[in-house]
């Protein structure tokens, strides 16, 4: 958003994620939305301590094989993740909104599927080496912006929704709302 030429605040929520997402996950709920639940818990969270402002919440979930994997804990289970994404694809959801006030006065999900390459363990050594703990901040172990890309042979979606926002939506309702000039 910072590159958007938006200025804002960067304000965290007090919500307990795992709360929000076990009842779901238990009722077979999907990614999206789930994603877009947490969005909108986090917004209205921050929208309360907030009044007038317009409050942008985001989330992002990755899917893979039917399931929903977190950020990895260590080095060691950031390899065995990418391991396990070796030559095949997962999916990365990626919700926001904006709440006023404490209502919702917009939502949109980007969904995109990344086809990660064949990794050789010689690959991985060095992808480790070079990033480092920084790739544990990530849910999938890579950032696209950095030596991450080299972990994919396609990309199926949106560049903002892989960093974990729909960002060309979000621009056009600012602008829609005259937050951002037309």
């Amino acid at each position: 958003m910072e590159n958007a030429g938006l200025i804002f605040d960067r304000i965290p929520a007090n919500v307990d994620e795992r709360q929000i997402e076990e009842p779901l996950l238990s009722t077979g709920v999907d990614p999206e939305t789930i994603a877009a639940k947490l969005s909108v818990a986090k917004a209205k969270e921050v929208s309360a301590r907030n009044h007038g402002a317009y409050v942008v919440g985001a989330d992002q979930i990755l899917a893979f094989e039917g399931k929903r994997l977190v950020k990895p804990e260590d080095l060691k289970a950031a390899r065995k993740q990418l391991e396990s994404f070796s030559g095949k694809s997962h999916a990365l959801h990626s919700a926001a909104c904006v709440v006023k006030d404490g209502e919702v006065v917009w939502e949109g999900i980007s969904t995109a599927i990344l086809h990660v390459r064949e990794l050789s363990a010689d690959f991985l050594d060095w992808y480790i080496e070079q990033t480092g703990t920084e790739i544990l901040s990530s849910v999938g172990a890579y950032q696209l912006e950095a030596e991450g890309v080299q972990l994919f042979e396609k990309i199926e979606g949106d560049y903002f929704t892989v960093l974990g926002l729909p960002l060309l939506s979000l621009l056009s309702f600012l602008r829609d709302i005259e937050v951002l000039k037309k």
